[in-house]
């Protein structure tokens, strides 16, 4: 069984607006309903938790029902940190998923342009090595900087992968990390992979995608839009 996670507990701070980014219209849609579209339209998601705001719960239902988001099984409010949110969502698959063979894909809620070539490539990669963390080459020059205003050491950008979302782990895999981590006192690792890193696990890379952004700021959302109006060329190869 297939599970989508979605991150959507973020007061959007840097947004610097009335609601939550997650929440806020493009099209006549919230961006969490064209995040869970994606997964919605997937054939190999059978179903859909988001961890979200307290205060947001009974609006993301509505919205669920408004856009025909089936796949909407379980809402649950978030935590005091990214780790927090995403271990809210593991201990509900725990309480309602116990015994069955659980595979969960954690994603962001505000990444709404997951494509279903991610979403396969990653479910792929992980039936291949037991997981999967959506990643991109760096093809910028990166500087290391102490101070943030000069450098003159650099890092091999051949080397260097950005990591997005999916991460694609078995769910006991993940409720494991999340109890060593609360043992071992690591705190603050918003992502998956990350926490998994702490713990000395090794990450397999899937799939991403620069089209694949993560809506943080004003300037993210100008963006998104952009791309929800663009088509590719007839003449540009895949």
């Amino acid at each position: 069984m297939n599970i989508a996670l979605l991150t959507a507990a973020g007061t959007g701070t840097r947004m610097h607006q009335d609601i939550p980014k997650q929440f806020i219209h493009v099209d006549d849609k919230p961006v969490i309903i064209h995040t869970m579209e994606a997964f919605q339209r997937h054939p190999s998601i059978d179903a859909i938790i988001v961890v979200t705001l307290d205060s947001w719960e009974a609006v993301l239902w509505a919205y669920a029902k408004q856009f025909n988001i089936t796949k909407l099984k379980w809402v649950v409010p978030g935590g005091a940190t990214g780790q927090d949110s995403i271990k809210n969502g593991l201990d509900k698959l725990k309480e309602e998923l116990s015994g069955e063979d659980v595979n969960v894909m954690v994603h962001d809620g505000n990444r709404p342009l997951v494509s279903s070539e991610i979403i396969s490539n990653s479910l792929a990669t992980f039936s291949k090595y037991g997981c999967a963390v959506a990643v991109i080459p760096c093809t910028e020059v990166v500087f290391e900087s102490d101070d943030g205003v000069s450098s003159c050491v650099s890092t091999e950008r051949e080397k260097l992968f950005r990591t997005q979302t999916p991460h694609t782990y078995k769910l006991d895999d993940l409720l494991w990390a999340h109890e060593k981590a609360g043992e071992l006192g690591i705190k603050g690792t918003a992502a998956s992979c990350m926490l998994m890193k702490e713990l000395g696990r090794e990450s397999y890379f899937s799939k991403g995608s620069e089209e694949n952004i993560k809506i943080t700021t004003l300037d993210d959302l100008r963006i998104f839009k952009a791309l929800l109006h663009t088509r590719q060329e007839d003449w540009i190869k895949n």
